[in-house]
């Protein structure tokens, strides 16, 4: 499949790039569709050497308080039986969006639009709780852009990690920001740290960054985090320009 270039992409209003009309009407995968099986296989025959894993994940019940004032992550452990401690079990009530988390296709839509991908109508898909008693029988409405689709399709390839802070901070230097800050990371420094890594970029890769936020996470105050609970949106990340969203779609074309 030939993937057209950034600019051939059709606006949506007045914003370049739009890549709804690249899979067919009803696709719920995105960019998720690059991972197919020739991609996962030719990763996995290239790329692994040791068969070590590294989770990604931080604990479910961290952080303590979560940004943007969520709902603080409840564990409860209890047993069944009464006087039996060998029999257990763990009660868990979070947020989805409170810590480690891939952002589904019906997170964050076009505020301003007031719809999600292929232009979905936000006001179309369901609030509040619904019981599903047959899992066979799902209303479409409550299953439309969940995030189930990536997970039955998989989310599986050839990562790449670009490790911002070692590229900054090598020969002892400092952290030129504070995670917990606005700053924008531009294009300029992913290519430069791509290029001192040697990494090359190939169709379907699943780009890690390593910015900084749980190194300081991990090394501050108890008190410094739990103002990030109710402090305003600004972290460091990516810039949001058309260079970079033309640099994310390039890197994902053939022949690149």
């Amino acid at each position: 499949m030939r993937l057209p270039s950034f600019d051939e992409l059709p606006e949506f209003h007045d914003q370049p790039g739009c890549a709804w009309s690249v899979w067919p009407e009803k696709d719920e995968l995105g960019t998720v569709n690059l991972l197919t099986e020739e991609v996962v296989k030719r990763a996995a025959q290239e790329e692994i050497r040791t068969g070590k894993s590294i989770s990604l994940n931080w604990p479910v019940n961290f952080p303590e308080h979560p940004a943007f004032e969520r709902k603080t992550p409840e564990v409860t452990q209890s047993i069944k039986i009464p006087q039996v401690l060998t029999v257990r079990d763990d009660e868990i009530h979070l947020n989805t969006q409170s810590g480690t988390q891939w952002d589904g296709m019906r997170h964050f839509g076009l505020v301003h639009d007031g719809v999600y991908y292929k232009g979905i109508p936000a006001d179309s898909l369901p609030l509040g709780r619904h019981p599903i008693p047959d899992p066979l029988n799902i209303d479409p409405k409550l299953s439309k852009l969940g995030i189930q689709n990536w997970a039955k399709h998989g989310i599986c390839g050839r990562g790449v990690l670009l490790d911002l802070v070692h590229f900054y901070t090598e020969g002892d230097k400092d952290l030129p920001y504070d995670p917990f800050e606005s700053h924008p990371i531009g294009v300029a420094d992913l290519e430069a740290c791509a290029k001192k890594q040697g990494v090359e970029f190939r169709p379907g890769d699943i780009l890690l960054l390593r910015a900084g936020f749980i190194r300081k996470y991990n090394t501050t105050t108890n008190e410094i985090r739990a103002v990030l609970g109710s402090k305003e949106e600004t972290f460091a990340g990516i810039v949001n320009s058309i260079d970079m969203k033309r640099f994310l779609w390039y890197e994902v074309l053939p022949g690149r």
